[in-house]
C-alpha cells in the first residue's frame, strides 16, 4: 500500500483533533504473542503485574531500565484510533503500529498529563511519563513521512504515536467500552487542635494511591 505524504497526513489532523477529551471509546485491543505477532481480542484482561495478559511485555527487554528488564511504566501503549487510521489508511493495518489499546480519545499531554488515571472497562490504567515515539519499524510499516510526522513537535503535542501507561487496578476491557478520566484524589484537610488532647495537625494533603515505581533513565529505542 502506498504511504501518505506529509501534506496528506497534515490534512487529516483536524479529524484527530476532534477526538473527545473524555468519555471516549475503546476501538481495538491487540495482543502481541510474539515479536511482530498480532492477535485482535474480543476481550482483554489487564493485570497489575503482567499488563495485558498474554502479551509479551513481561519478557521484552527495555533500554530504559538498568538491567534491560521490562519497564514497569511501559506495560501498555495506547494510541489514538483516528491517528492510527490516518497513518495506516486501512483499518486492518492499524494493529501493525504495535500498541495494545486503540482508543477514540484525545491523548495529548495537555489533556492527559502523566499521573492521569483512566477507567477502561472494569480496569484502571495510569498515564506515565515515559515517551512513546515512532521507531524504524513504524517507518517501515507506514512510511518515513509518517515516522517524521508522529515524532514532530506537532505530533508530540498531540501524542500521535500514543502514550505509555501502567495498570493500577486489574479488570477486563472490550471494544466499545468507554474510556474515561478518573476523578482526582480528594483533598484532605486536617483541622487545628482546638481542645486539650486533640491531635495538633495543620495543613493539607492528598490521599495517596499505590506507591509509584522508580523511574528509569530515558532513551528512545524500543521494538514493537
Amino acid at each position: 500500500m502506498e504511504h501518505l505524504s506529509t501534506a496528506d497526513l497534515e490534512a487529516g489532523l483536524g479529524e484527530v483533533r476532534d477526538s473527545p477529551s473524555d468519555g471516549g471509546t475503546v476501538e481495538l485491543i491487540v495482543r502481541r504473542p510474539a515479536v511482530d505477532g498480532r492477535e485482535i481480542l474480543a476481550e482483554g484482561t489487564l493485570d497489575i503485574d503482567s499488563g495485558l495478559v498474554g502479551d509479551t511485555w513481561p519478557v521484552r527487554p527495555s533500554s530504559r531500565t538498568p538491567d534491560r528488564s521490562a519497564h514497569p511504566d511501559m506495560q501498555l501503549t495506547v494510541m489514538n484510533s483516528r491517528a492510527a487510521l490516518l497513518v495506516a489508511r486501512d483499518p486492518d493495518r492499524r494493529m501493525l503500529a504495535g500498541d495494545q489499546l486503540y482508543v477514540d480519545l484525545d491523548l495529548s499531554p495537555a489533556n492527559l498529563p502523566p499521573g492521569t488515571r483512566l477507567a477502561v472497562g472494569s480496569a484502571v490504567i495510569e498515564v506515565t511519563d515515559q515517551p512513546h515515539l515512532g521507531c524504524a519499524k513504524f517507518a517501515a510499516r507506514f512510511g518515513n513521512d509518517a515516522w517524521r510526522f508522529v515524532n514532530s513537535r506537532a505530533g508530540r503535542a498531540l501524542r500521535l504515536r500514543g502514550l505509555n501507561a501502567r495498570v493500577v487496578a486489574a479488570g477486563t476491557v472490550r471494544p466499545g467500552d468507554v474510556i474515561r478520566k478518573c476523578p482526582a484524589a480528594p483533598l484532605v484537610t486536617f483541622r487545628e487542635a482546638s481542645e486539650p488532647g486533640d491531635a495538633a495537625v495543620t495543613g493539607s494533603a492528598r490521599r495517596s494511591g499505590p506507591a509509584r515505581r522508580r523511574r528509569a533513565p530515558h532513551s528512545y529505542s524500543r521494538g514493537r
